[in-house]
C-alpha cells in the first residue's frame, strides 16, 4: 500500500462494533485499510488505546491516534466528566431506561466530529470510505448510529470532499448478537475487546455497554 493511499479509513475504538468493522474492512479490502483512534478525554481511554493497538497490529493495519481532548474539555457527558456512568439501573430491554442512559453518556456531536475528521484523512489518503462502528440495536437510542444519519452525512460528504468520500458500515443493520457471531468467524478475540465505559483492570460488567457486550458473547457460546 502506498504510504499516502488506502481504500478505507476505519474509526477504531477497541469495542466490539469497531473491531468487527476493522476485520470486515481488511477482509473486503486487503492491505488497503488504515485506522484512526480518537482520544476525546474519555475515561476508558487507556484501555481503548490498548485494545485498538492490539487489534490493528494483529492485522498489520496502520493506526493513527488523534488527540481532540480540548474540543470536549467542557462536555458534561459521564464519559468525559466526573459524573457517574449509569450502571445497574440500566435495563437494556427497557427502552426508557436505555434512553435515560443515552442522555447521560451522550458526548456533544462526537460521531459527527469523528466522521468529518475521518473523511478529511480519507480524502488526503485517497480513500473511498470512512468505516464507523454503528449498529441497529443502539440506533434506537442513539440517532447518530442510524441509517438515516449515514445517508444524510453521505450527502454532505459528497459536497465537502473532492473525491466524494462515503461512510460504509458493515454492522449498520445488525444487532450485537449478530455482530459478535460474525466477529468470531473473522477471528476476533473477544477477551481483547474493550466495550466498557469505565477504565479498570477488567470490564465493569454493569454499564449498558458491558451488558450488551456480555449478552452478545453469551448468546454465541
Amino acid at each position: 500500500m502506498n504510504s499516502m493511499t488506502c481504500k478505507a479509513v476505519v474509526l477504531l475504538s477497541g469495542g466490539l462494533d469497531s473491531v468487527y468493522n476493522l476485520y470486515a474492512s481488511e477482509k473486503k479490502w486487503p492491505n488497503q485499510v488504515r485506522a484512526l483512534l480518537f482520544n476525546y478525554g474519555q475515561r476508558a481511554w487507556e484501555n481503548e488505546k490498548k485494545a485498538a493497538t492490539d487489534f490493528s497490529q494483529s492485522l498489520n493495519i496502520p493506526l493513527q491516534v488523534i488527540d481532540i481532548k480540548s474540543l470536549f474539555s467542557e462536555d458534561k457527558s459521564s464519559l468525559t466528566s466526573s459524573s457517574s456512568v449509569p450502571t445497574d439501573e440500566v435495563n437494556i430491554d427497557d427502552l426508557r431506561a436505555s434512553q435515560a442512559s443515552a442522555k447521560k453518556v451522550w458526548v456533544s456531536n462526537r460521531n459527527g466530529v469523528f466522521l468529518n475528521i475521518g473523511a478529511c484523512f480519507a480524502e488526503k489518503w485517497q480513500a473511498d470510505y470512512v468505516v464507523p462502528g454503528f449498529n441497529a440495536e443502539e440506533a434506537v437510542t442513539f440517532p447518530d448510529n442510524s441509517e438515516e444519519y449515514i445517508e444524510k452525512m453521505n450527502a454532505c460528504l459528497k459536497l465537502s470532499t473532492s473525491n466524494g468520500v462515503q461512510i460504509h458500515c458493515f454492522s449498520q443493520k445488525m444487532e450485537k448478537v449478530s455482530i459478535m457471531r460474525e466477529a468470531l468467524k473473522l477471528g476476533v478475540d473477544p477477551e481483547k475487546i474493550w466495550s466498557c465505559y469505565y477504565n479498570g483492570a477488567k470490564i465493569c460488567e454493569r454499564c449498558e455497554s458491558c451488558q450488551r457486550f456480555l449478552r452478545a458473547l453469551k448468546a454465541n457460546q
